[in-house]
């Protein structure tokens, strides 16, 4: 068996193909689950969903304790959507592009939902328990659930149908998203159809429109201004410009980089010099200073897919946050206090989450893996080896690690340096996650902080798709360094 980036021949190559042979296939059992059912009792529904629906967590039993994720959340049907795009361009899901076609539909039908018409045909509280009415939304906000505000919504039922429960609205990263995600579909795969075009332009417009409004954050806590949500919106709205004006619709293609410059300003504002990092959030009316660092901020480069040196990958300011991210459950965590040979961090979301077991998460810990890899692959492509950004603030720490340079002979037969030093850090953090996956493969959305063992929801969606693209990042570095260490 050869041996890993770090020169250790623990099997975690091996593990990580079937690991991801396994996610490959469970990711698809949360698109177009037809059929599975979901009976919120208390609130008179029985939910099945439609073709095109992704359910975040098809085996939610609320009645036993886990949380109620029976639900199309458009932000985490987007990360799926961009999962499913990996597994395309791997030859992994002969049905990808049948897959997109339906999710496309199932999105657009989801746009012409009017609350008003739900509410005129008469919503069934007579069919609610008295306990649960509370959770109910009014009709008055209902009634305003039409046009743009349907786009603000967050979450769907998987049927189609408006969800009636109360909830953190509105959430607006979630089209910035799915226009990013499609436009990536639209540079892998000809022919897409009037469809996608139709949805990204949809998409596209509400960002425009609604960029300057205040929203909830990405963990449905906190109303304000969220350094994930607008860096999301702002590569959406330059991608967006640029197809546009392929498309001779230059008015809106204006439009949108003018509030594509006008966001790269504010979010310029979240940086903290006296605390040394982005903070995830602004202009919350009681905001949490223990949420100010938080993990959602380097998920947002990971999805706006950027790796410049401005809000990306090689952005100092970034780095500088992932590793205050870093320090903080190395501290936070009893799980990470005595850690194992060639492990890194389990990691979370922010200092003194309560959700649940507060953490830790796959989604983070599989994030920090995969921006390690996608650093090292782009250090690559900078001529990185030649030594023009050695002093890349996480490469530097990870060649610490890493004890120089010498993982490089082991890994490539040549010398790798802070790259390949980079590559056995995003290890270190797949080692974590394997050392918390149960033999069967399956991921939920956390592991307990203390003992370790797999909390709330089961075989959650976003896990399984964090673990697909932080593989294809680790498979793109490793394929990148060796023929850079060949040439």
């Amino acid at each position: 068996m050869p041996a890993d980036a770090g020169g250790m021949d623990d099997g975690l190559t091996a593990w990580m193909k079937a690991e991801m042979a396994f996610a490959s296939a469970a990711i698809l059992r949360c698109v177009s689950a037809t059929d599975r059912v979901m009976r919120r009792t208390p609130f008179g529904q029985t939910v099945v969903p439609k073709p095109g629906s992704v359910v975040a967590a098809p085996n939610t039993d609320p009645a036993s304790g886990e949380p109620d994720y029976f639900f199309h959340w458009i932000r985490d049907s987007a990360i799926v959507m961009d999962a499913l795009r990996v597994l395309h361009c791997r030859g992994m899901c002969p049905d990808a592009r049948r897959i997109l076609d339906a999710f496309v539909s199932f999105s657009l039908g989801l746009s012409g939902l009017d609350g008003a018409s739900l509410v005129r045909q008469g919503l069934s509280r007579h069919t609610i328990l008295p306990d649960v009415l509370k959770y109910v939304r009014p009709n008055e906000e209902l009634e305003n659930v039409r046009g743009d505000a349907v786009l603000g919504e967050a979450r769907f039922n998987p049927d189609g149908t408006l969800d009636i429960i109360r909830w953190s609205r509105p959430q607006h990263d979630g089209p910035a998203l799915r226009a990013l995600v499609l436009l990536r579909w639209h540079r892998v795969a000809d022919g897409l159809g009037a469809g996608v075009e139709a949805l990204v332009e949809q998409d596209l417009a509400f960002v425009e429109r609604h960029w300057r409004e205040p929203c909830y954050d990405i963990w449905e806590e906190e109303s304000g201004y969220h350094y994930y949500t607008r860096l999301v919106q702002m590569e959406a709205l330059s991608a967006g410009a640029e197809w546009l004006d392929e498309g001779g619709n230059r008015r809106q293609a204006v439009r949108c980089r003018s509030a594509a410059q006008a966001l790269r300003t504010q979010l310029d504002r979240h940086w903290s010099p006296d605390r040394g990092f982005y903070l995830s959030r602004l202009g919350t009316p009681r905001t949490d200073p223990d949420k100010s660092l938080d993990s959602s901020v380097f998920l947002a480069v990971l999805h706006a897919a950027r790796d410049g040196r401005e809000h990306g990958l090689r952005d100092p300011r970034m780095q500088a946050t992932l590793r205050e991210l870093e320090r903080l459950f190395a501290s936070e965590y009893a799980i990470n206090r005595s850690p194992r040979e060639g492990r890194a961090l389990a990691m979370g979301r922010y200092a003194g989450d309560r959700y649940v077991s507060g953490g830790a998460w796959y989604m983070t810990t599989l994030g920090a893996a995969e921006f390690h890899y996608s650093l090292a692959e782009r250090m690559v492509s900078d001529d990185a080896l030649k030594g023009s950004d050695r002093g890349t603030l996480l490469a530097v720490d990870a060649s610490r690690t890493a004890k120089g340079d010498d993982l490089s002979p082991r890994l490539t037969g040549g010398s790798a340096g802070p790259a390949g030093a980079l590559i056995a850090r995003g290890d270190g953090f797949m080692r974590v996650v394997r050392d918390h996956t149960p033999g069967s493969g399956e991921l939920s959305e956390q592991f307990d902080q203390s003992s370790g063992q797999q909390t709330s929801a089961r075989n959650l969606a976003w896990s399984y798709a964090g673990f697909i693209t932080a593989y294809d990042a680790r498979e793109r570095a490793m394929a990148a360094l060796h023929e850079a260490v060949q040439s």
